[in-house]
């Protein structure tokens, strides 16, 4: 989600820098946006010259220092894992601006508790995005409990920018678009564990019959069938609701490397 992020950060003219654990992962998101964009211009949506200018404004980065150098918005993407986004959040804390809106792009975990301690917590929001960035119009702003109303409005007035429909929501868990998401998803699975449909009938009773534009199991493929895992155990242990527990035919597609579209089957077979 960090490329996507970053592609429609640059497309509105914004100067990105792209940070990865290595130059070659970071190179391979810039890599992803350039062949993102060229999708759009074999389909006449983007002009040559429009992803010519947008690749032109992502840089890679291997140093978070030297990333962050200047910014004044930071995005954070990696995996839900509070203690990994903590630690990502004090290395921020010594080399962001001092008036860097710190972001964090979490679909589930509190973010007063990545927040908490932070010398810059006023400047710490959510800013949840949807995958895949560039086609989902919805970014999810998330008030902390010391995050403040200018990095609020600041976060909003930016997504404004991206042409997204901004919606703010309490640092409670799930947030609004998880919580509703994940308890959606579970439940199919558990109806793809009881046999009462495939995959693909259930997904087409939601594309036809409520108008969404992708099924809940499509959606946990593209998403990560060990990333949605990861939200509904951290759902169903903060809101002690079994609604979110994860089924068992869910947890063994997890154990067996079946991910989704990222390791080539989950729901659906995928091409890598």
């Amino acid at each position: 989600m960090g490329a996507g992020i970053a592609q429609v950060s640059a497309q509105v003219g914004c100067r990105v820098a792209l940070f990865d654990v290595s130059l070659e992962l970071a190179q391979k998101g810039c890599d992803k946006i350039g062949r993102f964009l060229q999708k759009g211009v074999d389909k006449g949506k983007v002009t040559p010259e429009e992803r010519d200018a947008t690749l032109a404004r992502v840089r890679p980065y291997e140093q978070v220092a030297a990333a962050v150098e200047g910014c004044t918005l930071v995005v954070e993407a990696a995996p839900e894992d509070l203690e990994l986004k903590r630690r990502i959040f004090a290395e921020l804390a010594e080399c962001a601006r001092s008036d860097a809106i710190l972001a964090t792009n979490t679909s589930s975990l509190p973010i007063s508790r990545i927040a908490a301690g932070h010398p810059a917590a006023a400047r710490v929001v959510g800013m949840h995005f949807f995958n895949p960035v560039p086609l989902m119009k919805l970014l999810e702003l998330v008030v902390g409990e010391e995050t403040a109303a200018g990095t609020v409005a600041t976060a909003r007035a930016f997504g404004e920018r991206l042409g997204k429909e901004v919606i703010t929501v309490r640092d409670a868990p799930g947030f609004a678009s998880s919580r509703l998401g994940i308890a959606l998803a579970m439940e199919a699975i558990r109806m793809v564990e009881q046999k009462v449909a495939s995959p693909e009938d259930i997904d087409r009773a939601m594309v036809f019959g409520y108008g969404h534009p992708m099924g809940p199991l499509r959606l946990t493929d593209l998403v990560g069938c060990d990333v949605r895992m990861a939200i509904a155990e951290h759902l169903a242990t903060a809101l002690q609701a079994p609604q979110f527990e994860p089924p068992g035919l869910l947890r063994k597609m997890v154990q067996e490397g079946r991910l989704g579209q990222k390791s080539g089957r989950g729901f659906y077979p995928w091409e890598r």
